[in-house]
């Protein structure tokens, strides 16, 4: 695989070059679960190809990573049990020539040669003295490289759109996931389908915004203006709306809640009723 490839993988799961395998899996748990075509409607077909056509990218991106980083973890294995192995042939080496050399240094006396005399005493040998033994020198480590966290990668290349003025765009089916577009004015827009995952839209204005069945999953919603948005069908699973005002916004039909609030943090946000949620 040349460099171009490498790198487009690793683009593909939205990760820095030279992320290890742990960060690659986690990525595509993430990206799998964000654009599995399950979690779009039926009578969607055409986002439901896009979504399929982009799992396939990732699953093409994560199987070439994991091969590439699954022989690069062996080969790293094999050198250093083969380094352990020749440093442990060297030290049984060194021992058993050592205990050689005692064994031959051992010394012997003729009997004599009276029967009547007596044997010539053996002058004491001095007791070997021990040989200090070299302290084994620490292995130099390969230098680990700065990864980001599991869940903290962001889009790369993705221009900043802090503050941008987007009143009343079509932005129907548009990707603006891991995007910056906090204090941005999107009120009157049409984000109907849209994919917001990660998005940071902190303090941004979505007054009247049509949030149609748009994915806002853990995006940062805090102190959002959301008054009278059309949020009926949205996911915003672990999404983080502390503050948010979401006087009259529609959430649903009489009594039944038509938006996804799996782990979804509302502390203090104005509810669409006009209450305050509790901190």
């Amino acid at each position: 695989m040349t460099p171009s490839e490498l790198n487009y993988c690793y683009r593909v799961l939205e990760l820095k070059p030279g992320a290890t395998l742990e960060v690659v899996d986690q990525a595509y748990k993430d990206l799998a679960f964000i654009w599995h075509p399950d979690r779009i409607p039926e009578d969607n077909q055409r986002l439901r190809k896009i979504a399929e056509d982009k799992l396939k990218e990732i699953n093409l991106a994560r199987d070439k990573l994991r091969s590439i980083l699954k022989r690069s973890t062996t080969s790293q294995y094999k050198s250093t049990r083969q380094h352990s192995t020749t440093a442990s042939t060297r030290q049984t080496t060194t021992r058993y020539s050592a205990s050689s050399t005692q064994t031959q240094a051992k010394t012997y006396y003729r009997p004599a040669a009276s029967a009547t005399s007596r044997p010539p005493q053996a002058k004491p040998q001095p007791k070997p003295q021990p040989q200090p033994q070299p302290k084994p020198q620490p292995q130099p480590q390969p230098p680990q490289a700065d990864y980001p966290p599991k869940s903290a990668y962001q889009r790369p290349h993705a221009p900043d759109m802090s503050g941008v003025d987007l009143k009343g765009a079509d932005l129907k089916e548009r990707d603006f996931s891991g995007r910056n577009l906090t204090g941005a004015d999107l009120s009157h827009a049409n984000l109907s389908d849209a994919f917001l995952h990660k998005v940071n839209l902190n303090g941004a204005c979505l007054y009247k915004a049509n949030l149609f069945r748009a994915n806002f999953l853990q995006a940062d919603l805090r102190y959002a203006n959301l008054q009278e948005a059309n949020l009926i069908g949205a996911d915003l699973s672990g999404a983080d709306l502390r503050g948010a005002n979401l006087t009259g916004a529609k959430v649903g039909m009489g009594d039944r809640i038509m938006v996804k609030l799996t782990g979804t943090i509302l502390a203090g946000a104005i509810l669409p009723d006009g209450s305050v949620h509790p901190q």
